[in-house]
């Protein structure tokens, strides 16, 4: 059953959240426009179709169809998102991870936050998106510059919390 309201209200207030956060981190104006895309038919619609509230409609879709016609749109329009960040290297002819411009780490970071929060609720604590990002392959398929910044963030965030983990995000001006 489709849940076109509720998909809305978490995709919304996901975007307010990563927005707080984007300021908490000097990047503001950039926040103001993140996962914009999520509200266009390509991803809304299947996002209100596989939506259960605790994890991702992607994911839900992806198990039904093999894929995730939204992921794939949206990952291609987000710069935010790792996977976004792989071309063709000239040299070897293989498609390989770009390091990500540091703004987009930033955002990264952000967003990975806020989707904790939003997915965890009341159970959240700030190991979550430690342990999320240690769980998956993200690291295997990032740029290993991009991952270990990214990783260093994350256990500032969870080892020390968010103020100090902001903190270190706004004085760090390039990796």
């Amino acid at each position: 059953m489709a849940h076109p309201f509720l998909h809305f209200c978490t995709i919304t207030r996901h975007r307010h959240l990563v927005m707080r956060h984007c300021f908490k981190a000097g990047i503001g104006w950039q926040g103001l426009f993140h996962d914009l895309s999520k509200y266009s038919p390509t991803e809304f619609l299947p996002g209100a179709k596989y939506y259960q509230g605790t994890r991702s409609p992607n994911e839900k879709e992806r198990e039904e169809n093999g894929y995730s016609q939204a992921w794939l749109h949206h990952k291609g329009r987000n710069r935010h998102h790792f996977e976004y960040w792989n071309d063709l290297n000239p040299k070897t002819k293989l498609y390989e991870p770009v390091k990500m411009p540091l703004r987009y780490v930033k955002e990264m970071f952000c967003d990975r936050l806020a989707a904790s929060k939003i997915y965890k609720g009341k159970d959240y604590n700030n190991r979550e998106s430690l342990e999320y990002f240690r769980r998956g392959n993200a690291r295997a398929k990032m740029h290993p510059e991009t991952a270990d910044l990214l990783e260093k963030w994350l256990t500032i965030l969870s080892e020390q919390g968010e103020t100090a983990a902001f903190q270190e995000i706004k004085k760090t001006k390039e990796y």
